[in-house]
C-alpha cells in the first residue's frame, strides 16, 4: 500500500510524527528521490540532537547512495551550517530536524546545490510522487554503481565564514547570556564565538531532543522567561535566543526585553547597505512599517514580500537582493547563498552594539519606532468567511486601501492590519501595528471582534 504522504508533506518540508507518520523506511526511499528529481551524484546531509534524527538521515543516505549519489554525513549540525555545506561545496544538501516541534516530530528540509530551496514548486512534489510510487511498487532498482558514504566536519569552516563577513575586530567586551533550548545552538555557538571579547553565559547548551527545559520555539514568550530573567540577573548586555535548529534567533535587549525582530530586520539592513550602498533589501508584508522606512533612509531599496522563506528566497534571487528579513526572526543574507543564519543576523547584533558604549536598548529604539501587536492566533470554522466578513467590514472606507498579495492587508494613514490563514490548522493570524498604542489596541479589538464574532 502506498504511504500517505498528504500529512506530512508541506509547502516547504517534510515534517510528522515518528514513527507513526514516517519512519526509516520512508526516509531511505526520500533519499532515492531526492537524487532522482535533483538528478544529483552527490549531496550532503545533517541532523539536529533529536532521538530519531541519526536513523532517519542514515537511512535516507542509504537511498541516495543507492541510486548512485556520493553522500558527505556532516553529523550534528545546525540548519544554516548545512546550508553553509550545500553552498560551500556547491551540492544538493538535506537537514534532518523538526526545528521547534515536540520531540516526537522529525522532518527533512531539503535544498538543490547552493542552498537553493526545494519547496512544492521546486521539487517537493515530484519527490511526494516518487515516494508514494516506491512505497506502493517496491524501491527503484539501484544504480549499476553504487555512491559511497563518507563524513566531513564542517563547524569550524562554517563558524569562520560567518566571522569573515561581520567585522568584530573592535568590538568592546560584552556579557551575553545564550538560550540554546538544548537545540543545536549549543553545538555551534561555542565554536562561533570562540576568540571574540564575550563574556558567554550559556543556558541549556546540553543537546538533548527532547527538550527538558522548554520548547525550542522563542516565538513564543513563555519560552524566553528564563532567558530575560537570566540576562537581569547577570547584568548583561544582551540575551539570545535559538530555536531548536538554530536558523532563527530572537534578541533580549540589557533590561531583559524582547526585541522586535522587525527591529533586528532594520538595524541589519542598515549594516548591509553600508557594505553593499544601494542595495536591495527583502521583507515580508507582516513586518514593521520601520524596516521600509530604514531601508530608503540608507538608501536601499525596499521590495515587500509574502511570509514564508521560498518567496523571501526567490525575490532575492530576483532582484539581487543583499538582506532579507522576516518578523519570525528568519534573516537571509546575499553573502550566505540567500539562505537564513540566525547566526549572522546575531553578529551584527553584537558588532552593533559592540562598537559604541550605549546599551542595546537605545541602539534599537531609532529602528522600533511603532506599536505592534505581535501575532495573534483565532481558532475559526471557517478561514474563508471570517476573512470575508472583515474585507467587508473595511472595503469601501475613506482613506483605507486593501490588498491582497498574502491573506488580507488593510491600511489606513495611521495604523495597518494582516490577516493571513494557517496552512497546516484551522487558525487565523493577524499582525496590526500603529502610529501609539491606542490606535493599534482599537484596529487590534475591532478586527477580533469580526473575526471571533
Amino acid at each position: 500500500m502506498a504511504a500517505d504522504l498528504s500529512q506530512i508533506v508541506k509547502a516547504y518540508d517534510v515534517r510528522g510524527v515518528v514513527p507513526d507518520q514516517w519512519d526509516e523506511s520512508l526516509a531511505e526511499l526520500f533519499g532515492a528521490a531526492f537524487v532522482r528529481v535533483t538528478q544529483a551524484d552527490a549531496i550532503v546531509v545533517g541532523h539536529d540532537m533529536r532521538p530519531s534524527s541519526p536513523g532517519l538521515s542514515a537511512a535516507f543516505a542509504r537511498g541516495a547512495a543507492a541510486l548512485g549519489a556520493d553522500v558527505t554525513l556532516i553529523g550534528l549540525c545546525s540548519t544554516d551550517q548545512l546550508y553553509y555545506a550545500s553552498g560551500d561545496l556547491d551540492l544538493p544538501g538535506a537537514m534532518f530536524t523538526a526545528s521547534h516541534n515536540p520531540a516526537q516530530y522529525n522532518g527533512i528540509k531539503m535544498c538543490r546545490k547552493g542552498a537553493a530551496p526545494v519547496g512544492q514548486d521546486t521539487g517537493l512534489a515530484e519527490i511526494r510522487e516518487l515516494v508514494e510510487q516506491w512505497s506502493e511498487q517496491g524501491a527503484p532498482a539501484p544504480a549499476a554503481t553504487p555512491g559511497t558514504i563518507g563524513e566531513r566536519d564542517t563547524l569550524t569552516d562554517y563558524a569562520a565564514h560567518l566571522k569573515s563577513l561581520v567585522d568584530l575586530t573592535a568590538i568592546r567586551p560584552l556579557k551575553v547570556v545564550v538560550d540554546a533550548g538544548n537545540g543545536m545552538g549549543g553545538h555551534t555557538v561555542p565554536t562561533v564565538f570562540d576568540g571574540l571579547p564575550l563574556d558567554l553565559v550559556p543556558m541549556y547548551f546540553e543537546l538533548d531532543g527532547t527538550f527538558p527545559n522548554h520548547e525550542a520555539n522563542p516565538l513564543d514568550p513563555a519560552n524566553i522567561v528564563d532567558l530575560q530573567a537570566r540576562v537581569r540577573a547577570e547584568g548583561a548586555d544582551l540575551g539570545l535566543a535559538f530555536d531548536g535548529d538554530a536558523d532563527r534567533c530572537f534578541v533580549v535587549d540589557e533590561r531583559g526585553e524582547p526585541v522586535s525582530p522587525s527591529a533586528i530586520t532594520a538595524l541589519v539592513a542598515a549594516r548591509e547597505l553600508a557594505r553593499h550602498p544601494g542595495g536591495t533589501v527583502i521583507h515580508n508584508l507582516i513586518t514593521s512599517w520601520s524596516v521600509p522606512e530604514v531601508v530608503r533612509e540608507n538608501g536601499g531599496t525596499p521590495v515587500r514580500t509574502r511570509v514564508g522563506h521560498s518567496f523571501i528566497k526567490q525575490e532575492m534571487a530576483a532582484t539581487g537582493a543583499i538582506f532579507g528579513g522576516e518578523h519570525s526572526a528568519h534573516y537571509y543574507f546575499a553573502d550566505f547563498w540567500n539562505a537564513d543564519t540566525g547566526m549572522l543576523a546575531a553578529l551584527h547584533v553584537l558588532a552593533a552594539l559592540g562598537g559604541q558604549e550605549g546599551t542595546l536598548s537605545a541602539l534599537v529604539a531609532q529602528y522600533d519606532r511603532y506599536a505592534g501587536s505581535g501575532e495573534i492566533n483565532s481558532t475559526v470554522d471557517d478561514q474563508a468567511a471570517r476573512a470575508a466578513a472583515v474585507r467587508a467590514a473595511y472595503e469601501g472606507q475613506d482613506g483605507v486601501t486593501l490588498d491582497e498579495l498574502d491573506g488580507l492587508t488593510v491600511t489606513a494613514q495611521d495604523w495597518w492590519f494582516n490577516l493571513r490563514a494557517s496552512n497546516t490548522e484551522p487558525l487565523l493570524r493577524l499582525n496590526v501595528e500603529a502610529r501609539d498604542e491606542a490606535t493599534m489596541s482599537k484596529v487590534r479589538d475591532e478586527v477580533l471582534g469580526v473575526v471571533r464574532g
